[in-house]
């Protein structure tokens, strides 16, 4: 796969960055470069290899899911202007 100078102006566009036609020209040099390294890792053999989330070998340490804090809903809306039912009441913005 290679990146033209119609590829990168189009994506430019869509991502709304404006770009010269030099920074363009330079843009698909410096992508087609990227694009090559990273077909060059799909050839890497990792037949065996574990997928990992970080080079440190490590735990996810876990809480216990417990409720802790509940029944607040008075105290939430307590200082708002308007509320029905422990609800927020606001305007409406859309018609």
């Amino acid at each position: 796969m290679s990146v033209d100078l119609a590829t990168v102006k189009r994506v430019a566009r869509l991502a709304r960055i404006a770009v010269t036609e030099d920074e363009a020209n330079r843009m698909v040099g410096e992508l087609n470069g990227i694009i090559d390294f990273v077909e060059q890792l799909s050839e890497v053999d990792v037949t065996g290899v574990e997928p990992m989330t970080s080079v440190m070998p490590m735990e996810m340490r876990l809480r216990a899911d417990v409720v802790t804090d509940g029944n607040k809903a008075d105290d939430i809306v307590a200082n708002a202007p308007a509320t029905d039912r422990n609800f927020f009441m606001v305007p409406k913005v859309v018609e």
